[in-house]
């Protein structure tokens, strides 16, 4: 879940020392942001972040590269595509959206 502080940050790269208390912002010497822009923010980074879960499911999902190495090197040796049906598994599971 993306925080407000996590969009704060991302509409102002250089607010630094910004606290949340539940509903309540101490903004300390940094120029307040709107709670509109705030909230469209973290619903614009939410979606990017829910738009990329395939991907972090790969990244869980594919064979360590010490396996994908040992599955090339024998694929190479036996003219066989062990490698290439493992990651084309992965990514039919996954696909990109």
């Amino acid at each position: 879940m993306i925080t407000k502080i996590t969009a704060i940050k991302s509409l102002d790269p250089s607010i630094t020392n910004i606290m949340s208390v539940g509903d309540i912002m101490d903004w300390g010497d940094n120029t307040p942001i709107s709670d509109t822009l705030i909230q469209e923010e973290v619903t614009r980074l939410q979606a990017e972040y829910d738009a990329a879960q395939y991907a972090r499911d790969r990244a869980t999902a594919y064979p360590s590269l010490a396996d994908q190495a040992d599955m090339q090197f024998h694929d190479l040796a036996n003219g066989t595509t062990t490698w290439l049906d493992a990651i084309q598994a992965v990514k039919d599971t996954y696909p990109k959206p």
